[in-house]
């Protein structure tokens, strides 16, 4: 499904007369019989604008709900483009066959003449004077495959395309900063935005036209891509002087609106005010049933549910900090039980198509995993409840086991289609991952001794997972018939309500759902597996670190620690040009198994260095091994020398002297993925007490200053960035356990520290060893010793101490207080 975007910037009037000017000349350029475009149905894009401010846009919004083939296709999932192709000898092969990207490889025998985003496309286009077609989407977006298969791999189209245009493929993963810089023009100019994204440009790289899905032709009253390119080449000759002025226009006038910086004499929002705020409007917007932040579709946002645990950790005693936290735990639990969460291969699908998490769009992403497997560990601090950590177990049992490469890094994605037998000719959504009864009676056949009525296996594992014998997905969520008769798992009745309908014991009942699931789980394995994006990206790598660091240190699981450890030393290896002191944004899966890179690396985004500097810091705190933390502050500085806008204060996403992207934009979004302005700034403060680094505390003060207006006005846009607000507010505890890294008293100290959700705080292991570099770092080390040879906790705030504990139990009531 597509979701709409949208702005909250404060704008002139000039800037609003050039948006409506610029929304009514794409509307009437490609409009047929009065129509615009059609929306792109993939989806991916922050909701948490839903609670946007009102914005000049709101004004000249066009509506799309006419544009659409019927209500259902919303959450239409028709087959991708593979289908016989698979079976053939390629007819045509382009440039991108030579590309690394699973995106561009899946463009590579295309009828079109397709470039990857670079210097040989533009200078062709300069030479021929030709504009340019750009294509972005990415390799598991079922709409992109759509597109795909119905356009660009038809003939007529693609000797269109090659002939008038120098066509451009570019994955929005791969670079997403190019990705931003055009999808601002299109939500700006057409209402809304999404993948794929197509976009034509002068020679120069002006965007005059976009929008997102076409059609290959004229469908009822939406005009085809064949068409649209007819009227585009036509006005390219005829009329090129107003198609290049009105994009210039918007381009001027987005340069203006998207502008974030401090104010003169601003100063930072009071915190409690904006997160009381903040949790208002996501009060506003839950619904109470399943959980959950709107009725459909439903995404899982770990950003609303980590500020949500935050918010409850300073106001306990009220009735706000409670209901903060149960709107949390619920959509949690509601998860977790949902057929949202993978019950036979573990792991969590991208989002929910109705509002009771029931059948999900199956796309499986590592960002996403990275994130619930920190709220899932949280929810466990704050609850004791051990259903969450068992699931945050199991998100990294799926990428442990799915999305790991022996190098030590993270593969990008899994497809949401497939085929549903390995004769199959056509992909289909959910095809590995949904059963039929019959299927299930037939694998699980045996009679449970004991059991109601001669109950089998099948029969209670039915009963449990919500199995009908006609398929468990409504009309609504499948309109094009791939799922019916299909069930998607969905845990229907507690464990406790299970076994008592059948008169069993709750143990024996989860033995047999466990042996039950353990059955499936191979019949999966034989299946044909969906498409896998072994592509490895610096920053969602960054995220699965937080995520195994985070589980490890609460969980005291070693085997988790050394899992992050490795995801570090790759990174550290294969995505850090020690000569260049740059990230790499990518590496990738060979043919051979060995991680390869581009000829030409990409370099790293602000994402790249902010989630692997947050990684860093979770793992230095889970392991306390200095090495991580020394890189951390390392790639904080070398951030701070490429991103950091000296003028306006806050993070350029990406290179700001970049001659190719004509916006420098700053993300002002907590969406599917933190923004990297949240996330920094709550690294410079933890890196600022762990380092010494006072200039660091200003720095973070400075950039939410930059944001303040936003803050003040919707916090929900920006819930993970309100956090940091709240640890400006609330300041940060250092505490410090004096002892021997290996004995049994500092460990035991260690897992009191981590068995507690402190979003407020930074733990480090003072070894005594003066030379090192905490010691040097922070003098006032050299004054904390251990009490009577037992390791010994100082708990530090605002450079002051408490009394020093030795006592595990002691320390939680201090810290608690």
């Amino acid at each position: 499904m597509m979701l709409r975007l949208g702005f909250a910037w404060t704008t002139s009037s000039t800037t609003t007369k050039h948006i409506a000017q610029a929304r009514l000349f794409t509307r009437s350029f490609l409009r047929k019989d009065n129509h615009t475009l059609y929306k792109s149905r993939c989806s991916g894009l922050p909701q948490a604008l839903q609670f946007r401010q009102k914005s000049v846009l709101a004004s000249t919004r066009l509506s799309w709900d006419n544009f659409r083939p019927s209500g259902a296709v919303f959450f239409s999932m028709a087959s991708g483009s593979d289908g016989l192709d698979r079976l053939k000898t390629p007819k045509h092969t382009n440039r991108l066959s030579k590309e690394k990207s699973s995106y561009l490889l899946q463009h590579a025998h295309n009828p079109v003449d397709w470039y990857p985003w670079g210097q040989e496309a533009f200078d062709k286009a300069k030479s021929e004077d030709k504009p340019i077609f750009l294509s972005v989407g990415y390799s598991t977006c079922h709409w992109c495959h759509v597109m795909e298969r119905e356009s660009f791999e038809d003939e007529e189209i693609g000797k269109v395309l090659s002939e008038n245009f120098v066509c451009i493929k570019v994955d929005r993963e791969e670079r997403p900063d190019v990705d931003k810089v055009y999808m601002t023009f299109v939500q700006a100019t057409s209402g809304g935005g999404g993948w794929p994204m197509s976009v034509w440009l002068t020679p120069d790289l002006r965007p005059f036209i976009g929008g997102t899905y076409f059609p290959p032709r004229d469908t009822g009253r939406r005009p085809g891509l064949k068409t649209v390119l007819s009227r585009i080449i036509e006005q390219w000759q005829s009329n090129r002087e107003t198609l290049e002025s009105s994009g210039e226009r918007v381009l001027e006038a987005l340069r203006k609106g998207t502008e974030i910086s401090a104010s003169p004499g601003e100063t930072l929002p009071f915190g409690p005010d904006v997160a009381n705020r903040c949790y208002q409007q996501l009060l506003h917007s839950y619904e109470e049933e399943y959980g959950g932040f709107r009725e459909a579709p439903k995404f899982p946002s770990p950003v609303n549910l980590m500020f949500l645990m935050s918010f409850w950790a300073v106001n306990r005693a009220s009735s706000e900090g409670a209901e903060a936290l149960q709107m949390a735990l619920h959509t949690l639990r509601m998860m977790a039980l949902g057929g949202i969460h993978d019950h036979v291969a573990q792991g969590f699908h991208r989002y929910s198509t109705d509002s009771s998490w029931h059948v999900p769009h199956f796309e499986k992403m590592l960002y996403d995993q990275g994130q619930l497997a920190v709220a899932y560990i949280t929810a466990y601090q704050v609850s004791g409840e051990r259903l969450f950590a068992d699931v945050a177990r199991d998100v990294l049992l799926y990428v442990s086991r799915d999305l790991s490469d022996k190098s030590g890094g993270f593969y990008s994605a899994e497809d949401a289609d497939s085929f549903p037998t390995a004769e199959s000719t056509e992909k289909r959504e959910g095809a590995f991952c949904v059963w039929t009864a019959g299927e299930i009676r037939e694998l699980l056949p045996d009679i449970v001794e004991g059991a109601t009525g001669g109950a089998t296996q099948a029969d209670i594992f039915m009963h449990h997972y919500g199995v009908k014998e006609q398929g468990n997905v409504d009309l609504a969520q499948d309109p094009h018939g791939e799922l019916q008769g299909q069930n998607v798992l969905i845990v229907r009745y507690s464990v406790e309500l299970t076994a008592a309908h059948f008169g069993i014991s709750v143990d024996r009942l989860s033995e047999l759902l466990s042996d039950a699931r353990a059955k499936l789980a191979e019949v999966r394995r034989a299946r044909p597996p969906p498409h896998l994006d072994t592509k490895m990206l610096a920053s969602w790598n960054g995220l699965m670190l937080s995520g195994f660091a985070r589980v490890g240190a609460v969980l005291g699981d070693k085997a988790l620690l050394e899992r992050a450890e490795r995801a570090a030393y790759f990174l550290q290896k294969y995505l850090w040009d020690e000569e260049g002191q740059r990230i790499l944004h990518s590496c990738y899966r060979g043919n051979n198994m060995e991680v390869e890179q581009v000829a030409s690396p990409i370099s790293g985004f602000l994402d790249d260095y902010t989630f692997v500097v947050c990684g860093l810091l979770d793992l230095f705190e889970a392991t306390q091994r200095v090495r991580w933390l020394q890189w951390a502050e390392e790639l904080q500085l070398r951030q701070d020398q490429l991103f950091w806008d000296s003028q306006g204060s806050g993070y350029f996403c990406s290179d700001p002297s970049d001659p190719t992207l004509l916006l420098a934009l700053k993300q002002d979004q907590d969406g599917a993925e933190p923004s990297a302005n949240s996330v920094s700034a709550m690294n410079l403060l933890r890196l600022s007490h762990l380092t010494g680094r006072q200039d660091w505390i200003q720095r973070s003060q400075e950039l939410l200053i930059a944001f303040s207006d936003r803050l003040t006005k919707v916090p929900i846009a920006l819930p993970d960035m309100v956090r940091s607000v709240m640890a400006q507010h609330y300041t940060l505890k250092q505490i410090v356990i004096c002892g021997q890294p290996d004995a049994e008293d500092t460990a035991s100290l260690i897992s009191c520290v981590n068995s507690i959700f402190l979003p407020h705080k930074v733990l480090m292991l003072a070894d005594g060893n003066t030379e090192g570099f905490l010691y040097q770092k922070l003098p006032i080390l050299s004054t904390l010793v251990p009490q009577d040879g037992k390791a010994t906790v100082y708990v530090c705030e605002n450079f002051a101490c408490a009394l020093p504990v030795t006592c595990p139990q002691e320390l939680r009531r201090l810290l608690l207080e």
